[in-house]
């Protein structure tokens, strides 16, 4: 186990730079900021409620506690009133009757005319051997809830702590730290709460103080940490005062200075620094940064403390005030994580050294990466030291991403068995096909991590690799001067340098150019998502789909040196651009193939980003897709009709004298896409004379294509083939229309069943009525098909 944490250790040192957050650098920042907050007043020590946490002994925060839906029950107790008869009694309701030791009073609604003659007197609390507690009429209890009567046990409960301290009711504690009744519950000492609820109910059925119990929802809260039901409790501990710290914090974000993507999260930001509460700082750990502050021995003396930044600061304090021959003891709590969290923008660059070089160089940042789940815990709390300490803002922009879930959108736990461990996901599919798909998410949403996803993205850095390979092996060599000064003399920041290229060239530098726009804009405004899939789109399936198999027309085909030098310039400038917009996605395989191309002077990382409003011919783009759209339909016609891979196919290609001129220039580049037999394709203004015989194809622009069917597919063949599944398909339909034909099937079998059975009637019939029509048009060799 401690070697496997050191590995990851190892791992992570490796991609950031490593600090850790109890370094001397960072405890003197965190002494510095607790003794400024506690100059101006702003941290105190007091006995409040807490969230306490029975298993971790320790005061838990408002935000890592978590409030579940849960099924309960509610407990109704009679109440006896002094002075009245054993018959005048108060019927509380209660979800925790184990806290009744500690009860201070019975609330009722000063508007409550049933309980209105009680007000005033005194009630007895059920198993105290006769204790009574008054009868007060406060407007916060709800008349709806249960019986309307409402115990009031400030030890115990938020809104009652509240409400004693208002109406100066004394506050009674009856648990122990562990989560055990305390000596204030009598012959319940001792039991754990659940216990004690459970042995107490009992007692009160036997009592006759029992009157009901009945189920009920409640909302539990839980530690983040353990998952236990953490115990409201009152407790000495150090808070931080944060309505001032607060208010400047929600000012940044009302003036534009500070801006939270996505937007919405402003109104969430903006109602908890609102509605902040004082913040409990203190925890009872063994580790973490000791509170600065030191109690002294002796007597008279144990309430004070001294703050300071050393012992001995603390021990010349103390004696300067109460003489020598004193002795003191530092506080044995140590401060909420987050506090020191809190300071990490600039406690990491030196500060409370403000002349730090690192300081002056690197505070504040421009941007804070995080997950949304975390904008109350660290980036708030960041903001607002950041104000207090700096005068500035940490960041200007704070960018939240979802959380990573399962691939059916689950939450991650051990219980569920569906961790995904980014080590061992490394291992298998790749540091940059796991950081790109993590990239591929939208800000704020959470995202469903699938081995499908993982896969497909590995899939994706092994075709960037090979295309990078494709385009290092038909480079010319190093040692070619002439070859490289050609290629090297060509520039595309001007639109006639575009007009001199081929079709195929001219149409993949202008998508680049367009894609370098969208995706510098999209980055402008944090949607890298959008980022990554519009890369993504244009590297697969524009260049390495597309271009790469065009450019095999002009390097090993027409035999031209100047072609073949274009197309290695463009290959070349297309993949270097490729590689610099999805670097900050995938830095390892992009670095790699950026050092393996030649004349690399410099980094991937420093290199300058692509220059955008680059020249685009959006007419050439056009005439591509034109000459894409009848590919694809050759494409397609080939499948159809299975005709062999390797099988080169003639073909007659129609249009107007225009489209005839561009389709002629990239002749090479379609017989090479669509494997036609160059010396049998022919060029015309209109239909051949063999069209009744031919697979007819309309690709757009009045572009078509008329393709020999006796070219493609053997006649008689193709008919014994097709006669054969049309009599099986008609089995097939026969049966499934006499199922629906049966009332008994179609009234009796489960409606899916039924509605499946009919769509696949409808499917077989269509797959019928397409075969008869090839085979009518096959028997009298006519075929027309677009």
């Amino acid at each position: 186990m401690v070697e496997q944490s050191q590995t990851r250790l190892k791992d992570l040192v490796l991609l950031v730079i490593g600090l850790e957050s109890t370094s001397p650098l960072m405890n003197r920042a965190v002494i510095e900021a607790f003794i400024r907050l506690h100059e101006k007043g702003l941290i105190y020590q007091g006995s409040y409620m807490v969230n306490w946490s029975p298993s971790l002994q320790t005061a838990v925060s408002d935000l890592e506690v978590e409030y579940h839906e849960e099924s309960g029950t509610l407990y109704h107790i009679k109440y006896r009133v002094a002075g009245l008869s054993s018959g005048d009694f108060l019927t509380i309701a209660t979800t925790r009757p184990e806290t009744l030791f500690g009860d201070v009073a019975i609330a009722v609604h000063p508007e409550d005319d049933r309980y209105s003659k009680y007000v005033g007197g005194m009630a007895i609390v059920p198993l105290t051997y006769g204790r009574h507690v008054p009868i007060i009429a406060d407007k916060h209890v709800d008349k709806d809830f249960g019986t309307g009567v409402l115990k009031i046990s400030p030890g115990h409960d938020h809104n009652d702590y509240f409400l004693a301290r208002k109406l100066g009711l004394p506050i009674l504690n009856v648990m122990n730290k562990d989560g055990t009744l305390n000596d204030v519950a009598g012959l319940y000492s001792g039991l754990d709460r659940f216990e004690a609820r459970k042995k107490l109910w009992a007692d009160l059925e036997e009592t006759g103080l029992a009157v009901k119990k009945e189920p009920h929802t409640l909302r539990v809260p839980r530690s983040q940490r353990g998952g236990e039901v953490i115990e409201p409790l009152v407790s000495k501990q150090w808070f931080v005062t944060m309505e001032p710290l607060a208010e400047k914090a929600l000012q940044a974000v009302e003036k534009g200075d500070l801006k939270i993507i996505p937007d919405r999260f402003e109104k969430i930001y903006n109602h908890w620094l609102s509605n902040i509460k004082d913040w409990c700082i203190s925890r009872q750990l063994w580790w973490g940064h000791r509170i600065p502050v030191w109690y002294i021995e002796g007597k008279d003396c144990e309430e004070e403390y001294i703050v300071a930044r050393s012992a001995d600061e603390a021990l010349e304090k103390a004696q300067q005030k109460y003489g020598k021959g004193i002795k003191i003891y530092q506080d044995p709590d140590v401060l909420d994580t987050w506090f020191s969290s809190a300071l990490w923008p600039f406690s990491t660059l030196g500060w409370p050294n403000v002349s730090a070089e690192d300081f002056k160089l690197f505070y504040p940042t421009t941007m804070l990466e995080t997950g949304h789940d975390i904008l109350f815990f660290w980036v708030a709390r960041m903001v607002m030291m950041g104000i207090e300490f700096t005068g500035k803002l940490p960041f200007q922009y704070i960018y939240l991403h979802g959380l990573i879930r399962d691939s059916q959108g689950r939450k991650m736990s051990k219980t569920l068995g569906n961790v995904i461990d980014p080590l061992d996901t490394i291992k298998e599919f790749g540091t940059d096909a796991l950081r790109f798909t993590l990239s591929l998410g939208t800000a704020g949403q959470d995202l469903n991590l699938s081995t499908e996803r993982l896969t497909s993205n590995k899939a994706f850095t092994n075709k960037l690799w090979n295309a990078g390979k494709f385009v290092l092996q038909n480079l010319p060599s190093q040692s070619d001067a002439s070859a490289w000064e050609n290629i090297l003399s060509y520039e595309f920041d001007k639109e006639e340098s575009l007009h001199r290229l081929p079709l195929s060239e001219c149409w993949v530098i202008s998508k680049l150019h367009m894609l370098i726009d969208t995706v510098t804009a999209s980055y402008d405004k944090f949607f890298f998502g959008d980022v990554g899939r519009e890369t993504y789109d244009f590297f697969w399936g524009d260049f390495a789909d597309w271009y790469i198999e065009a450019s095999k027309a002009r390097l090993y085909q027409s035999g031209g040196h100047s072609e073949a030098s274009v197309a290695q310039t463009v290959l070349l400038y297309v993949f270097e651009n490729i590689l610099k917009l999805l670097h900050p996605f995938m830095p390892f395989v992009t670095e790699e193939l950026w050092q393996a191309l030649p004349n690399r002077q410099e980094a991937l990382m420093v290199s300058p980003w692509p220059q955008t409003s680059l020249p685009r011919l959006s007419n050439s783009i056009k005439k591509f897709e034109n000459l894409q759209a009848l590919t694809r339909a050759i494409r397609n016609a080939r499948a159809e009709y299975s005709v062999e891979p390797a099988k080169r196919i003639s073909a007659s290609i129609v249009a107007n004298e225009e489209v005839i001129q561009y389709i002629l220039e990239e002749k090479e580049v379609l017989s090479l896409l669509s494997r036609l037999d160059l010396q049998n394709v022919h060029f015309t203004n209109s239909p051949p004379g063999n069209a009744e015989q031919s697979v007819h194809l309309v690709a757009g622009d009045g572009l078509e294509a008329y393709l020999p069917l006796a070219d493609m597919v053997d006649i008689t063949a193709e008919i014994e083939r097709l006669s054969k599944r049309l009599s099986k398909m008609l089995t097939e339909y026969h049966g499934l229309t006499a199922r629906l034909s049966s009332p008994k099937f179609v009234e009796k079998a489960p409606e899916d069943i039924v509605r499946g059975v009919r769509e696949k009637a409808a499917e077989t019939e269509e797959k019928i009525t397409l075969t008869e029509n090839r085979l009518a048009m096959l028997k009298s060799s006519v075929l027309v098909s677009e």
